[in-house]
């Protein structure tokens, strides 16, 4: 079982209703590790489900769709698995990067799912003082016809960074959480809208 897999089984145990109207959020900790894991599900219409994860797989794009997403750049793509590089840049605090593989999870209980999780070989090998590389980053996105939700588990290296720093990306990251990801599905269903 992938990390991606194992990340699902989580969310899907606490994926909250779709709320009638709006935004809701909810949180858990996996494993003691410093940041939570959490999902956010926002209801919306008028957008084409398909277009949502056909943005989302189309990750060459990311820098001139994502405001967050500087670079990007495409290892392997076989057998439903896509490898690539990302970095994104955090007000303040500077860019962080890794190696990721997007995977097409198909459906599952209603939603059509997108899921990743980290390369950890690929992001240890990167150049931490072009950036700070993550510890873990495991997420997914969760799309039906009147829904779309976006679940993330992430944290840095906490070799890659300062004590100050590692709290800001961990602590303030995780007070940050609903917002941010309410921000994402904002802007991922904007650019499906687009296509």
């Amino acid at each position: 079982m992938s990390a991606a897999d194992a990340f699902l089984d989580r969310v899907f145990t606490h994926l909250p209703a779709v709320p009638a109207s709006g935004f809701d959020y909810r949180t858990w900790n996996h494993a003691g590790r410093p940041t939570n894991e959490g999902v956010g599900l926002m209801r919306l219409t008028g957008f084409d489900p398909e277009k949502v994860v056909a943005s989302v797989l189309d990750v060459a794009a990311y820098p001139r769709e994502l405001s967050a997403v500087t670079e990007t750049r495409i290892s392997t793509n076989q057998g439903g698995r896509l490898n690539y590089y990302q970095r994104i840049h955090v007000p303040v605090l500077g860019d962080l990067h890794m190696q990721l593989n997007l995977y097409d999870k198909g459906e599952r209980d209603g939603w059509r799912l997108v899921a990743w999780d980290q390369d950890d070989a690929g992001t240890a090998a990167l150049d931490r003082n072009k950036g700070i590389r993550s510890d873990y980053n495991v997420g997914a996105w969760l799309i039906r016809p009147d829904a779309v939700g976006y679940a993330l588990s992430s944290s840095p290296r906490k070799d890659d960074v300062g004590r100050l720093k590692f709290a800001a990306l961990t602590k303030g990251a995780d007070a940050g959480a609903a917002k941010m990801l309410k921000v994402n599905i904002e802007g991922m269903v904007a650019w499906a809208r687009r296509r």
